[in-house]
This record gives C-alpha cells, structure tokens and sequence, in this order.
C-alpha cells in the first residue's frame, strides 16, 4: 500500500468498491506486525534481554516481512475484485459467463486467505514477545494480538462470502475448512496471549 492512512480510510468509508472489508482485514494484520516490531525495537540491545537478542533480530525481520506482505494483499484484495466486478456484469446467457464467474471468485476467495495465513505468522511472533521482549512493552503485545484476532475475523468472512456462491462445492468446502482451522488455532492463541498479559497486568484480578 502506497497512500497514506487517511486516504485509506476515506476510500474505505466511500461507495468505491475497493477497498473493502478484505483490504481492512490485511491492514489490521499489518498493524498487528507492526506493533511486534515496535516492541522488537524497544527490546533489541537491552542488558537484561540479551539471552533473547538473537531471537529478538529474527522476531524483527520477520515482523517487517510480514507487515510488507500484508501491505501486498491489500492491494492484491483490490486486484482480485476487478475480474470479479467484470464476471457479474457479463450478462447471465453469455457463453462461458459461469466459468469465468467460478475463477473470478475462487481468485477472490485466494487472498483473504493468503491473509489469514500471513496473520497467523504474525500471531506467533506475539507470543514470542510476550515472554521474551519487553516488559514495558508487554501491553503493546496484546494489542498486536487483538488486531491478529481481528484481522482473522474479518478475514474469514471474505473467504465465506466468496465460497458461498461457487458452484464447485468441493473446492469451496476445502476452502472453507482451511479457513477455518487458521480461524480457530489463531483465535486460541490470540486469546492466550491477551488474557495471559491481562492477567499478568492485574487486570483481571
């Protein structure tokens, strides 16, 4: 993505197609990232962090590369609408209109997909920092976490949408599972990661 914030969300609140809830999820995921790599940075070179500094430079690089990704996929969640938009206008007894509606959406169902899985690197990397980055930036964590769960959450939904309408129910169904599963692992470990930090800050006591 290659505008600034603010005009994100003022295409995002208008009647424009795109960006839409698959492009929100993604910057939510990117969020998340970016948060990890916040609290790698206020980590990275402390004394009392040094037994993790190596874990802390790889946590680092991988957060930056996983913000980029899903930097991409917001893009790519744009790119993936255009054919779709085009296959609905065909008219219904056209030749070949339900071939290319079927492609159109399994294409389109591919990159919230790709985002859920991008998410779920990020989600592992919250848990790495909640034990070993930071402990003045452990609330910063959780955050990430939360905007992990989101961006799955909203993520999902796309897929669902997508293969909802396909006529091969196999390939939907697939889809469908694979989704799900990423759904459910990372909402756990989401969650642990949350409450964990919440309890550690007595939030909950």
């Amino acid at each position: 993505m290659d505008k600034p914030i603010d005009l994100f969300l003022e295409e995002l609140s208008s009647k424009a197609p795109t960006p839409g809830g698959g492009g929100a999820s993604a910057l939510v995921g990117a969020v998340g990232a970016s948060l990890c790599s916040m609290v790698g940075n206020l980590t990275t070179g402390k004394k009392k962090y040094a037994a993790y500094e190596d874990d802390i430079q790889r946590i680092l690089a991988a957060s930056a590369s996983l913000r980029d990704r899903l930097c991409e996929l917001i893009e790519e969640d744009a790119k993936a609408f255009a054919p779709l938009a085009a296959a609905y206008g065909i008219p219904k007894d056209a030749p070949g209109r339900e071939e290319t509606l079927e492609q159109a959406l399994k294409a389109a169902a591919e990159v919230p997909l790709s985002i859920m899985r991008t998410v779920a690197e990020v989600i592992e990397l919250t848990g790495e920092l909640m034990e070993k980055g930071s402990t003045l930036a452990v609330s910063d964590v959780a955050v990430a976490a939360a905007a992990c769960r989101a961006a799955l959450s909203g993520a999902v939904m796309n897929v669902y949408i997508n293969t909802k309408l396909m006529k091969d129910r196999a390939f939907a169904d697939e889809m469908n599972k694979t989704a799900n599963e990423l759904l459910e692992a990372g909402t756990l470990r989401c969650d642990a990661v949350f409450f964990s930090i919440a309890d550690r800050l007595g939030g909950r006591s």
